[in-house]
Parts: C-alpha cells; sequence; structure tokens
C-alpha cells in the first residue's frame, strides 16, 4: 500500500535559527524515510513539500485548499496519506479537509509534533511513526494521530499548549467523511469571519462592526446557549439579520456544546436567527462557516449548510 507525506511545515520539521525555531527542508524527509524502512514493508512512501514550507501559525484557508488539492490530484495513486502540519492550527486543517473532500474512501492522517525532529527527546518521530501505520490501516476518512491517540478530524481541539498529549476529540460512530458516490473537492476560499466571545458586560461595538463588515459571524456563548440581551447586542445581531449573513454559535465550553432556548436568556439570538452550533468545536465551525460563505447561495442555503451534520461533526 503505497503512502503520499504531505509536508507543509509546523515545529515537527523545525530547526533552530537566530530568530527561533522555524521550517527547513529536510529535517523531516530523512527521519520519515528511516521510520519507512524500519517498519520492513514493500510500501513505498513519497513525500511531496508544500513550498514554501510555514510556521501554522501563518495558514490561512488558501492552505486549507492547497493540501485538499494535493490529495485530491494524486488520489489514484496512493492508498492512503499524510499530512504534517503545525499545532497550532492543526484542528482548523483537520475540520477543513473533512470538508473539502467529500466521498474519501481512504485515510487522511495529520499529525505533528510539539518538539522539532532536531531537538532530543521530540514526540515526532512516535507521531510520525504512527501516521505510517495509520495511513495503511486507519479507516476511510480524516484523522488527527497524536500521542497514541487516533482522533476523529471533525471533532478534534487543541487543549493544552505544551503538552506531548495535546489533543483531544469526543468518540462518535459517523466517521470523519462527507459520504458521496466518488471524490469530489469542495472549494473555500477566504471570507470575512467576524469572531467574537460573550464576556461579563461585553463591548458590543465589535459585535455591530461584524455584522455590518463581515460575512459571517461566529458567536462564542456560555454555557448551554446565552449572551447578554442588551439593546446593543440585539441591535448587532438584528443588523446581521437585516443584511442576510449567517450567525453561528457555539459554547465557551470545551464539552456538552449548547441547545439554544434552554435559557431565557438565550432569546436574543433566537429571535435574531443565530444558527445553533451544538456542540462543534470553534475550530471545525470557523472552517464550516469559511466553506459555507464560499459555496452556499442565498441565507437560506447558507443556514442548511450550516445546521446539517456533514461529517459527523455535530451530534443530532
Amino acid at each position: 500500500m503505497s503512502t503520499l507525506l504531505i509536508h507543509t511545515g509546523g515545529t515537527i520539521g523545525m530547526d533552530k535559527t537566530a530568530d527561533g525555531f522555524a521550517p527547513r527542508e529536510g529535517v523531516l524527509e530523512q527521519v520519515a524515510a528511516d521510520l519507512s524502512r524500519q517498519q520492513m514493508t514493500a510500501d513505498p512512501l513519497s513525500i511531496q513539500n508544500l513550498s514554501p514550507l510555514i510556521d501554522s501559525a501563518s495558514s490561512t484557508p488558501r492552505d486549507w485548499h492547497r493540501i485538499a488539492a494535493t490529495i485530491f490530484e494524486n488520489y489514484a495513486s496512493y492508498d492512503g496519506f499524510i499530512v504534517t502540519h503545525g499545532t497550532d492550527t492543526l484542528a482548523y486543517t483537520s475540520s477543513a479537509l473533512c470538508l473539502a473532500l467529500s466521498g474519501l474512501n481512504k485515510p487522511v492522517i495529520v499529525t505533528g509534533a510539539m518538539l522539532p525532529l532536531t531537538v532530543e527527546g521530540t514526540d515526532g518521530v512516535a507521531n510520525l511513526n504512527d501516521a505510517l501505520i495509520a495511513a495503511r490501516t486507519a479507516a476511510p476518512g480524516v484523522w488527527v494521530q497524536f500521542a497514541g491517540h487516533r482522533l476523529h478530524g471533525a471533532r478534534v481541539r487543541k487543549s493544552h499548549s505544551r503538552a506531548f498529549d495535546a489533543f483531544e476529540a469526543e468518540d462518535w460512530t459517523t466517521p470523519p467523511v462527507i459520504p458521496a458516490p466518488q471524490l469530489s473537492l469542495n472549494p473555500v476560499a477566504l471570507n470575512k469571519v467576524g469572531v467574537v466571545s460573550v464576556t461579563p458586560g461585553i463591548f458590543t461595538d465589535p459585535v455591530a462592526y461584524a455584522a455590518e463588515h463581515c460575512d459571517g459571524l461566529l458567536l462564542r456563548c456560555y454555557g448551554s446557549g446565552t449572551a447578554p440581551d442588551t439593546p446593543d447586542m440585539r441591535a448587532a445581531l438584528a443588523r446581521a439579520q437585516d443584511r442576510q449573513i449567517p450567525v453561528i454559535a457555539v459554547s465557551q465550553c470545551p464539552e456538552g456544546g449548547m441547545k439554544l432556548g434552554t435559557y431565557a436568556a438565550g432569546k436574543v439570538m433566537r429571535d435574531t436567527g443565530v444558527i445553533d452550533g451544538r456542540d462543534m468545536t470553534p475550530e471545525m465551525a470557523y472552517a464550516k462557516l469559511q466553506f459555507c460563505l464560499t459555496q452556499a447561495g442565498d441565507l437560506e442555503e447558507k443556514r442548511q449548510y450550516l445546521s446539517t451534520s456533514l461529517c459527523g461533526e455535530f451530534t443530532v
């Protein structure tokens, strides 16, 4: 079974520079080739760098599309795919790949490291080794292989900034792939998406600005779906409704999700057409907004797209 490793950059392939760690070509390639030989399989491994290599903090939806397009263009030639990626935005890219590749019938394994391969004690060797195995053995779909765990690509989130076991995802039976009879590449472009977290005594001008100038808005709410019901908040969300831009709400709580209507304090969102993001991660909700704004037509189509669980990203 042949595997294509797509290297995008990130900590795993970094080396020291005068300004700190930065991506360097050649760091990952040799280690991956050595690990592939050590596994004593006849399965060929090909490596393709997405040039220029980047720190994932600089990634954009355009990079999501580059990665997905590389898989799509090489799909017939390989049995599995690995994407090495920086950890800061790995969960965003994993979510995006779930949405980008409908009908995926092969494993796509996303991995990285908290310490570079050039540093003693790196976790990158183990993660890369596990990813090579997963690319041959995992079920079809997008998975994150990290710290010995195989995680659902549409539900993953980064939960720790320094620990090796840095990612978590709720176990879910729906595979991380959009079902379809054959593979298709769903486009995504960079749209103006505002992200605002509600806080006690929130200064609502950023919400009002996003409602007036953005293409979509992601609202991070309290608990199971509450937000301050103030005249300013109500006016801002009403303006978004008037402009026919989608507003989706997710919980600030990392577990449990939300359900609009549980509390009266969520009435301001119900009255202004805010979409219930249920237990979607903020990373998936952001990625899904970008895909929605690229692909969907009128507001009703956008609401339908955002309210439908496509690849197990939220609990139905």
